[in-house]
């Protein structure tokens, strides 16, 4: 090894340092310069990108404050909306309640009409029949009480005794 340390040749060193140069120009010139654009631009593309990362998380945190102010909006109008239903039930089943009790007691009033309407047409009818049989009985009475001219004289005389002379 000690013979190949000794050969050192200047002209080999020469050659090569500049094909070394020529190597590293052509490398600047042709190949550092795109790799270096397209490094610059995977770094801009990920810029913009975390940039888009965080327009994004920003509009998604608003987007979610908008979509509970949203859903605190309907449950308010929800409880609205069921509170006035209940009052409208309330309402209709008071009014129906109070309109059910006034049919009621007109309904009463009408049955109670109409008994005492037919109980005094029953009453007239036994009053009609009544006054019937007795006249029926009255004139039986008298005619037998009449068919005999002894009864019938007897009868007067009885009457002239309870009538007072002025």
């Amino acid at each position: 090894m000690e013979a190949l340390i000794n050969q050192f040749s200047y002209g080999l060193f020469f050659w090569q340092l500049i094909i070394l140069l020529v190597v590293i120009f052509l490398l600047g010139k042709f190949a550092w310069k795109p790799i270096v654009n397209a490094l610059d631009e995977r770094e801009q593309g990920i810029a913009n990108a975390l940039e888009a990362a965080e327009k994004a998380k920003l509009e998604m945190a608003r987007l979610t404050n908008e979509n509970e102010q949203l859903l605190k909006e309907a449950r308010a109008e929800r409880d609205v909306i069921l509170k006035e239903a209940k009052e409208l039930k309330d309402k209709i089943v008071a009014e129906a309640r109070t309109q059910a009790q006034y049919e009621g007691a007109k309904m009463i009033a009408q049955a109670k009409e109409e008994i005492d309407e037919q109980k005094n047409k029953a009453l007239a009818e036994v009053k009609s029949q009544v006054s019937s049989l007795s006249l029926d009985i009255a004139r039986k009475v008298l005619t037998r009480e009449f068919e005999d001219q002894g009864k019938q004289e007897a009868l007067v005389a009885d009457l002239l005794k309870d009538v007072k002379l002025n």
